[in-house]
């Protein structure tokens, strides 16, 4: 069980990492960054979202933990939770 939640979490930063970027990228259009002051801003940008999106999901594991779900019932909670949570 604790393999499918490793998985289930890693699976989740994977997928979520191209939307960062999109953000992040269009965060820094409109602040109207070129060059390095860009690359940075984006840099941080998916540093901060990639930490907010494990605190989320640290989160809402202790939750599913809490209310003693399992199978499809918590991997149903955490993907909601994690949406939730990040806004997303």
């Amino acid at each position: 069980m604790k393999n499918l939640t490793a998985l289930l979490s890693v699976a989740l930063l994977t997928l979520s990492a191209p939307s960062f970027a999109a953000t992040c990228d269009a965060q820094a259009a409109e602040k109207k960054l070129v060059g390095a002051a860009k690359n940075s801003f984006v840099q941080k940008c998916e540093k901060d979202a990639s930490a907010a999106l494990t605190a989320a999901t640290a989160s809402c594991e202790a939750q599913t933990t809490d209310k003693k779900l399992a199978g499809a019932a918590k991997n149903s909670f955490l993907k909601k939770c994690i949406k939730d949570a990040t806004g997303g």
